[in-house]
């Protein structure tokens, strides 16, 4: 099988007075719905770099005593989500050392040219120690640097190379970096507090420290803190942006705001079109956790068919469309979600979920419910069919995994033991996102990729 994709979450802080490890390791804690399979914490003492990581959740990997010795006047984290066991080297933050200092790198994304720039940078002499696209963009940076009067510049120089998905922490010995890839695939944002500087895949990691967001990076931008100034080049902004549209549908918190849209308004506004669009009679609405509960909301209050919990959740089991194996995400499923059936029994069920992606676990789920008692179960999906993979950091690797390339709806439907199934139309998809200051990438949905 194919790898998997990754998408991630990152963090870094800028902070004169210290200890930006302590506040890494707060903002890695709200970004650990992006990843459970490893994390890392890479921090600069008096132009020194040290770096821990390692495999778990962020509370496993690092203690009191990790974090007071990593202390740091600046520091960058990253959290990854499970991918196939055989990449090497996988956790982040990658470190680096080379002839004009050192370097540290997280990375949110994928590059889809990262095959033919490893090649030609092995060609150049470069050694390579992990499986990662990081360590290409790394490489990248690293040979720009050579030649440019300056990391920043550098880093701007390298951005002309790579093709996909990358939003970026980094830091040099003196500086902290910023950059988004020129399409803006995946959120990146600034926050301000006091006089530390701060950036996040979401805002939700801000407010987890107290940091004020300030604004987000724009697609194709490079930021940069040094001496306790923020800087910006622009050089490769101006394209059109492409944030995915899976960050509102399932990826980002609900309390997070992306490029100007609230992630919560854009599910309630899901689940209303979803409603407006199919009307199903029913005694009572239920999401599936957790993406799928403000969506379901949206679709009650369009309705004005009761809103209920429907599933007790085992928080302590982790998202399980980012599992590494397919049997792990079929056990977790049955672990992580046990349905109500003071809810459900008897009970014409309307359930709601974000989307359907291999069809594996929504037939448990489904099952569950038939077996807790309801009378009809109706599935509505706030999104389309998904029927292209994705070459930009989400997790489907081919065609022949994906539910709705297999089957019609009515296929669908009967395989998922449903009385009915239906989902969003692109249509609708459309106006899910009125307040987004970027367009999307749907070509899950569609196939028109914005990069060839």
């Amino acid at each position: 099988m194919q790898e998997l994709h990754e998408d991630c979450g990152v963090f870094g802080v800028y902070d004169p007075d210290g200890s930006c490890a302590r506040s890494v390791y707060y903002g890695l804690y709200a970004l650990q719905h992006r990843g459970q399979e490893d994390c890392g914490i890479a921090a600069v003492n008096n132009l020194e770099l040290t770096c821990h990581k390692g495999p778990g959740l962020v509370g496993d990997v690092f203690s009191e005593a990790t974090l007071d010795e990593l202390g740091g006047t600046m520091a960058i984290g990253h959290v990854r989500y499970g991918v196939d066991d055989s990449r090497r080297g996988a956790a982040q933050p990658l470190t680096l050392s080379y002839i004009k200092g050192s370097l540290a790198v997280a990375h949110n994304g994928s590059l889809i040219n990262s095959a033919e720039l490893k090649l030609e940078y092995e060609y150049k002499g470069s050694v390579f120690h992990t499986s990662t696209d990081s360590e290409v963009i790394a490489y990248a940076i690293v040979h720009a640097r050579l030649n440019a009067g300056s990391i920043e510049t550098a880093v701007s120089q390298a951005m002309k190379r790579l093709k996909g998905a990358y939003s970026l922490v980094l830091m040099s010995s003196r500086k902290l970096i910023a950059a988004r890839d020129p399409w803006g695939f995946r959120p990146l944002c600034i926050g301000k507090k006091g006089d530390s500087f701060i950036f996040a895949s979401e805002t939700c990691a801000l407010d987890s420290i107290g940091a004020a967001f300030v604004r987000d990076v724009e697609p194709g931008e490079v930021v940069w803190v040094s001496d306790g100034e923020m800087h910006s080049n622009r050089d490769n902004c101006g394209g059109k942006a492409s944030l995915c549209i899976f960050e509102h549908i399932y990826f980002a918190r609900s309390d997070s705001v992306i490029d100007g849209q609230s992630v919560y308004d854009s599910r309630i506004l899901a689940g209303r079109w979803l409603a407006r669009e199919h009307a199903v009679g029913g005694d009572v609405v239920i999401g599936i956790p957790d993406s799928g509960l403000v969506a379901a909301k949206g679709y009650a209050l369009e309705t004005r068919i009761p809103y209920n919990d429907g599933f007790v959740m085992n928080r302590y089991v982790g998202r399980t469309f980012i599992q590494p194996k397919q049997s792990s995400r079929e056990e977790a499923v049955r672990i992580k979600l046990n349905p109500l059936r003071a809810t459900v029994s008897g009970k014409r069920v309307i359930v709601i979920d974000d989307s359907i992606v291999r069809g594996t676990n929504t037939v448990q789920i489904i099952g569950r419910v038939r077996e807790a008692g309801a009378k009809e179960v109706h599935v509505l999906i706030a999104s389309p069919k998904y029927i292209s993979p994705c070459y930009f950091g989400t997790d489907i690797p081919s065609k022949t995994e994906l539910f709705a390339c297999k089957f019609s709806t009515e296929e669908m439907r009967d395989a998922i033991g449903a009385d009915s199934l239906n989902f969003l139309s692109l249509d609708s998809l459309a106006q899910i996102a009125p307040d987004s200051k970027c367009t999307f990438c749907n070509a899950c949905f569609t196939e028109n990729y914005p990069v060839k």
